[in-house]
């Protein structure tokens, strides 16, 4: 149930929790929003979700040979002849905020998106699955003096309740 279930994401640890009934059942490393391009803080709510989500506002040109000449591209940047612009893909986007959302994409290490919330494919698929429209968002923390990024940590049902699930 959406109420039961919320989004925790910490800019200042640069990971993303989700809460089910009380518990904390995944956290993911992230890349936030870059300088210049903030992740927004505050208390949102999914309004949407689309598993093979393209970005309406970045993207790659490729030219006629199908090689990558602009990997920050947007869509009204300059095209070569025989060149196209590539939204970018995000997959599992889940949206809390006007353009910005939780989705699988690259993580450099270090807060490198336009606002997004990037996760490791894996566990944007494991969120995506596990929220609905109307599950709450919180975003805290900064990524002002940013010390570390934090690596994957699913946490893993206790051995007793798999036996019970058998």
């Amino acid at each position: 149930m959406a109420s039961e279930t919320r989004v925790i994401i910490n800019l200042s640890d640069q990971r993303a929790s989700l809460v089910e009934q009380g518990k904390i059942t995944l956290v993911s490393p992230i890349a936030s929003g870059k300088p210049g391009w903030q992740t927004p803080t505050g208390n949102f709510c999914i309004f949407n979700k689309d598993i093979n989500h393209l970005s309406r506002s970045f993207g790659s040109v490729v030219d006629a040979y199908g090689r990558v000449v602009s990997s920050s591209a947007t869509p009204s940047t300059y095209l070569p002849r025989g060149g196209h612009y590539r939204p970018a893909p995000m997959p599992y986007f889940i949206e809390f905020s006007p353009a910005v959302g939780m989705h699988a994409r690259y993580l450099p290490g270090y807060p490198a998106s336009h606002g997004c919330v990037r996760m490791p494919r894996d566990l944007a698929a494991l969120f995506f699955q596990r929220v609905q429209i109307g599950t709450p968002v919180t975003v805290v923390g900064t990524t002002h003096n940013l010390t570390q990024v934090r690596k994957a940590i699913p946490i893993l049902p206790s051995i007793s309740s798999v036996s019970a699930q058998r």
